[in-house]
């Protein structure tokens, strides 16, 4: 192949991509295939703290719960385990990210963002029966599923437990 060929080639490419960048549709490409449709673009989630929520306050018998389990090296690893990989339909991670800031791979596309879990502001007031009822039962207006079918109330209280170690870290 050419050298020229290899050059035109990458320079298109460079220019698509700035003109991604920038936001705006690349005007070339369009000029060159008439129906190019641009990809929208999202904004990356990681770090907004606090975010707007506006997430159901849970029934008052589930605010008043606090974490029956021990924050011991085994159920905070449980836990972990299945933020990372276990909990069905979808392990947190892919949303919720691997570090819990709300940056995990199908977050750009929701609105609402994924909760930021390493926000203090946020988490710090947030009680332990909050996050036992929205991941038990789902956030409505939220990607967030509801897991009480598939996790029982212990890995419930685990994912808790490994949840508030962001903060930790």
């Amino acid at each position: 192949m050419p050298k020229w060929t290899v050059i035109f080639g990458l320079a298109i490419c460079l220019m698509f991509h700035s003109s991604l960048a920038a936001g705006h549709e690349p005007e070339l490409t369009k000029a060159i295939d008439p129906n190019f449709v641009a990809v929208k673009r999202y904004a990356v989630v990681s770090g907004i703290c606090p975010q707007n929520r506006n997430t159901k306050t849970a029934p008052g018998r589930y605010l008043d719960k606090t974490n029956p389990l021990a924050p011991t090296k085994e159920n905070i690893e449980r836990g972990k385990n299945l933020f990372i990989k276990d909990a069905k339909p979808t392990a947190c991670k892919l949303c919720h990210g691997n570090r819990g800031n709300g940056n995990g791979n199908l977050a750009r596309r929701m609105e609402p963002p994924p909760r930021n879990f390493t926000c203090a502001k946020v988490m710090n007031d947030l009680p332990d029966g909050q996050l036992f009822w929205i991941i038990q039962n789902g956030s409505k207006g939220t990607a967030m599923p509801a897991h009480k079918f598939s996790l029982n109330k212990e890995q419930i209280w685990q994912l808790i437990l490994y949840i508030r170690s962001f903060l930790e870290t």
